[in-house]
């Protein structure tokens, strides 16, 4: 099942993705797509509707990030060995953590900022795990069931502002719209192996990343576990795990040269994951948020 939200930026509403790729409007049986409906048994009844008596969403709306209430956005560093490599940065003996501040999400599709003095915007395409279940000193074995389901994360990075400026990666990671999630989430039951999945990332039409979770230095199950050992994970929390090698900072020439490529105004990025949709991402200049009177 994929859920989504669809509208006007704080004015979503819920729907869900037919098999024929159309909206259906969940607004009648849902009031959102929140941490009420991530729970199993809430998915269950959510399953057993029939989407074709669901009334289409018509047109081309706006799609927003598809969990509402966002608790807790957490992310893992340098959890494929190449990307590692790639930062000039040991292979982690245990996970890196960290955490992409709350106000830097946003729909799969609205436009990146670069953030005021930003010299080396990055990009990440990352597999994101949005919890269905409260999460505290999980076993292994039992981490999977925890998870409502799946989702595309961009873990769009400053890496001037994450390495040069000393102290945590934290003030590179959570700047505003640094955070796409989307365009849906899928539910558990659709991927039962989130370790067999392609990830890939073009730039202005070229391919930039290319990877696959099976390369994952610590899967799945094994971050969820890890995790709430430090950190109770409560539903609606979303847990991003790592990217695989292709971004801006470790780009090389013909001759094998360093030649970092940062994003700047006007590049698209459009990203994707087997089975968990796309996204797409215009890079504008950055703007001052309007004064409130």
């Amino acid at each position: 099942m994929k859920l989504l939200r669809h509208g006007p930026p704080g004015k979503e509403k819920p729907a869900l993705l037919d098999d024929a790729g159309r909206l259906r409007d969940l607004s009648a049986v849902v009031p959102d797509i929140g941490v009420a409906q991530l729970g199993d048994a809430a998915l269950a009844r959510l399953r057993r509707l029939k989407p074709e008596t669901l009334p289409l969403v018509r047109g081309r709306p706006r799609l927003g990030c598809p969990v509402a209430g966002i608790g807790k956005f957490i992310a893992i560093g340098l959890n494929y060995a190449d990307h590692a490599a790639e930062a000039g940065m040991p292979i982690p003996k245990e996970p890196v953590i960290f955490t992409k501040a709350i106000s830097s999400i946003q729909g799969p599709d609205d436009d990146v900022m670069l953030p005021k003095g930003s010299k080396k915007t990055d990009w990440e395409v990352e597999l994101g795990v949005v919890i269905g279940a409260t999460a505290h000193h999980v076993a292994h074995k039992d981490a999977l069931a925890h998870v409502a389901g799946y989702c595309v994360v961009n873990d769009v990075s400053e890496r001037a502002f994450q390495i040069e400026l000393g102290g945590t990666w934290d003030k590179g990671k959570g700047c505003d719209t640094f955070g796409p999630i989307g365009p849906w989430l899928v539910t558990r039951d659709e991927v039962p192996h989130p370790q067999r999945l392609g990830l890939w990332l073009d730039l202005n039409g070229q391919r930039m990343q290319t990877g696959h979770t099976r390369t994952m230095i610590f899967g799945v199950a094994k971050l969820v576990s890890y995790v709430s050992r430090f950190i109770t994970l409560q539903p609606g929390d979303v847990l991003t795990t790592g990217t695989p090698p292709g971004v801006g900072m470790g780009q090389r020439d013909a001759a094998g040269r360093p030649a970092p490529r940062f994003l700047r105004r006007g590049d698209v990025m459009t990203l994707g994951i087997d089975r968990l949709g796309q996204q797409c991402q215009r890079v504008v200049a950055y703007a001052a948020p309007p004064r409130k009177t």
